[in-house]
């Protein structure tokens, strides 16, 4: 086995840590000069998962070529509408653009153009495609990350913190020419084109229907009411958690709300009885003292709900079963799902593109779940467009669908 190459390590920016922007007349000189740079403009956004409630950005990065690095501070400046302006139609750069351009957009900064390089890394068929793997790639230095998972609401910002934040934007203009002539030499741009282009119109992931549903442990919870408990249970956590800005799991963890909606305390005695899983203590959580009206009483709720309005104990869901379902509910559909999968898996290897990238798992179990039962190339094409498919996937997708139908008629079964 070869040892990995020992990059150097890149432990300064090259103009230094520019001052935290905290005031407006910073910010619209700041404007000022974005507006003055040339080329695209990187960006990033820091953020405070695991500790603070929702998903806003703490720390905003910017850089353009000619004018340097730029750190604000959207706590202090929580309208960035001056920099959206003074980029105008500029092409936008980030790494990962999914996770940062919700927030982004709640400080009033939303793309025309950008250029993901995350992204254009899968599409190009890189095998690891995190900032410091890509980074190393195409430029031949790491860069440190010891400080990707701290608490970026804390105030004021360490200063080893602004030194990581500002090297997360200062070659990420380099690493997109890079990556913009691997992407062409693979034949690849207009794909890249149709994919980031898609991102412009990216507005956060889609609203679960009841996310309480989704709590840890709930293969535990047997019965309508110990549902609706953990149901009540969560939603006064997640009223706390916002009222405390602070992040649910933070306020009380999924396993010991499951617990206490599987025991259902009737007092503050049975409440304090509980122990969190895998506690080395032995005492009780301090929130569920702290909060035990909150809990008590999400509980005494439950249990004056008439049958009627406890919640079903499953709901039914628009996509189709489990593949291993399949089989014995729809043996044809299993057989072209197999097919298909196989088929996506060739191309997959002889484009370098990763197999999830040239058409979602979930698009291709709809499409041939649903499939008609004669070959309707129309169909496909529209069904696929909308679920959201871009015309380099669907031209792909199409022929593989359509074949694989015909190869496995519905009157087989």
């Amino acid at each position: 086995m070869t040892d990995a190459p020992d990059y150097p390590l890149l432990s300064a920016p090259a103009d230094g840590v520019p001052d935290l922007i905290v005031d407006e007349r910073a910010l619209q000189r700041a404007a000022d000069a974005i507006a003055a740079g040339s080329g695209p403009v990187a960006l990033d956004a820091e953020r405070a998962s695991g500790f603070r409630y929702g998903g806003r950005a703490y720390l905003v990065q910017l850089r353009r070529e000619g004018v340097g690095n730029f750190l604000i501070d959207p706590i202090a400046c929580p309208d960035l509408t001056p920099l959206n302006d003074a980029i105008g139609d500029a092409e936008w750069v980030l790494h990962a653009a999914t996770q940062d351009l919700p927030c982004l957009a709640e400080v009033g900064l939303r793309p025309v153009r950008l250029f993901d390089t995350e992204l254009g890394s899968r599409l190009a068929g890189l095998p690891r495609v995190g900032l410091a793997s890509v980074v190393e790639h195409y430029l031949g230095v790491t860069l440190a990350k010891e400080h990707s998972a701290v608490d970026w609401s804390e105030r004021p910002l360490p200063q080893p913190w602004l030194v990581y934040a500002t090297l997360d934007v200062e070659l990420l203009v380099p690493v997109r020419d890079h990556l913009a002539a691997d992407l062409e030499a693979q034949g690849k741009t207009e794909i890249a084109a149709q994919e980031f282009d898609a991102l412009t119109r990216f507005t956060g992931p889609p609203q679960r229907t009841d996310p309480w549903r989704r709590t840890g442990g709930m293969h535990k919870v047997r019965g309508r009411r110990a549902i609706a408990r953990v149901r009540e249970l969560w939603l006064a956590r997640d009223a706390i958690a916002a009222h405390r800005d602070i992040a649910p799991g933070r306020v009380l963890p999924d396993a010991l709300l499951v617990e206490m909606a599987v025991a259902d305390p009737k007092n503050s005695g049975e409440l304090l009885a509980l122990r969190q899983q895998n506690s080395r203590s032995g005492r009780p959580h301090p929130s569920l003292g702290r909060y035990q009206r909150d809990w008590l009483s999400a509980l005494h709720r439950v249990r004056a709900l008439p049958e009627a309005q406890l919640p079903p104990a499953t709901v039914r869901s628009d996509a189709p079963p489990p593949p291993k379902a399949w089989a014995d509910r729809h043996p044809v559909a299993a057989a072209r799902l197999t097919d298909a999968r196989a088929a996506l898996q060739r191309e997959s290897e002889e484009r370098g593109i990763p197999v999830e990238n040239l058409l979602t798992p979930d698009s291709l179990r709809r499409v041939l779940w649903e499939a008609p039962e004669t070959v309707e190339p129309q169909w496909f094409s529209d069904r696929l467009v909308a679920l959201g498919a871009r015309p380099w996937q669907v031209d792909l997708a199409l022929p593989i669908l359509t074949r694989t139908v015909a190869d496995h008629p519905a009157t087989d079964e």
